[in-house]
């Protein structure tokens, strides 16, 4: 029988059993899925044909790990799903024991998962690296894997040099000689020349020491002695003299006991210091102290002081008692070698007390002042 010619009431029942036919499978899906135990709104999804008006195709949607398809096309339009809270879902409730359609995937145990965020380290928490097992670190052996062998008398022999030939330094014979200023100048009274020098010959610890110094003017000796001299190393760098002192000049020759000290005083002062008895009751003591300034490594300044001092007066010789005079000088040498250097100076020299009247009743100056120039060598 034609359909279409069949009574009214007939069509409708057969329409009414073909949209039935076409809704059953999303009621027994809708049925077997037990959605009411899950607790929570499903979000709403778009239909077919607001997909279809969006340019989409139309796709299967996956919720929590559970495929489900669209329901198969038909004539009627399925009433739209309705809008789902995703707030309100308890997926603790979710009954995961119903039957999945044979094209969907494996349902997910989502309680054996442990979804326990707490237990999760937070991203802004520090790692303790040192709390890591990472099975690199060794601890220190007690022991050392090696032992240390025991320490033998063959051991130490062979930790001693061997003897040396060479002599020891302070049992070896040296000697040193400075001829430490020879220079000359020209002033009113005339041209002029001064030395002063020192040499010794011995050890480190015992020497013997000569010095002389002397004065030339206007074609005659004006001073000049010879000291002879034994030292005696008392702590580094400073010796102990004693011995004897000649004066050749001024006014006859005299001799004097010396003794006294000399070395290199803190922050390099050459100092000498030494005090003298004669032999007719005379006493005098002579201090001298100098020092270097490397302004270059060749070129020097070396300034010097020297003081007299006399225990009595002596007029034969122009001498008076207390502080007799008293010299200071600037000198400026260049090393041309180490041995040899010549020099340029200024002299400045002065009377005091006693002496500097008996040089006014001679006609003499007490002060003098002249410019000299020399040289210093060594060996």
């Amino acid at each position: 029988m034609n359909i279409m010619t069949a009574p009214h009431s007939l069509r409708a029942g057969v329409l009414n059993a073909a949209i039935a036919l076409a809704l059953l499978p999303s009621a027994v899906s809708a049925q077997e899925m037990d959605h009411s135990k899950m607790q929570m709104p499903m979000p709403a999804e778009p239909t077919t044909q607001a997909k279809q008006k969006a340019g989409e195709k139309p796709a299967s949607s996956t919720h929590a790990g559970h495929q489900t398809t669209s329901a198969p096309a038909s004539t009627a339009e399925p009433k739209p799903p309705t809008e789902t809270d995703h707030s309100a879902m308890d997926h603790s409730a979710m009954g995961h024991d119903m039957p999945m359609p044979a094209n969907q995937q494996e349902p997910v145990d989502h309680s054996a998962m442990q979804h326990d965020m707490s237990a999760m380290p937070s991203e802004a928490a520090p790692v303790d690296h040192a709390a890591m097992g990472h099975g690199t670190e060794e601890k220190a052996p007690a022991e050392p894997r090696t032992p240390i062998p025991v320490i033998t008398d063959a051991d130490r022999a062979a930790a001693v040099p061997p003897p040396s030939d060479h002599p020891v330094h302070d049992n070896s014979i040296q000697y040193y000689v400075l001829l430490d200023r020879l220079e000359a100048w020209d002033a009113d009274p005339g041209t002029g020349l001064e030395w002063e020098g020192q040499g010794w010959i011995g050890t480190d610890l015992n020497r013997l020491w000569l010095r002389t110094e002397g004065e030339h003017v206007d074609g005659r000796t004006e001073s000049a002695n010879l000291e002879v001299l034994y030292g005696r190393s008392i702590a580094p760098w400073w010796d102990l003299v004693a011995g004897v002192r000649h004066d050749f000049k001024p006014g006859a020759s005299q001799d004097f006991a010396a003794i006294g000290v000399m070395g290199l005083a803190p922050y390099k002062f050459e100092i000498e210091a030494t005090g003298y008895i004669g032999q007719s009751g005379q006493t005098a003591a002579r201090f001298e102290v100098e020092y270097e300034t490397l302004l270059t490594n060749r070129l020097i300044l070396q300034p010097l002081v020297e003081i007299n001092f006399y225990g009595q007066n002596d007029e034969r010789r122009g001498i008076g008692s207390g502080l007799s005079t008293a010299e200071a000088g600037l000198r400026l040498r260049y090393e041309i070698t180490r041995q040899f250097a010549p020099y340029i100076g200024v002299i400045h020299e002065r009377a005091f007390g006693r002496t500097a009247d008996l040089r006014r009743s001679e006609g003499e100056d007490i002060n003098d002042t002249r410019v000299v120039a020399g040289f210093r060598i060594w060996f």
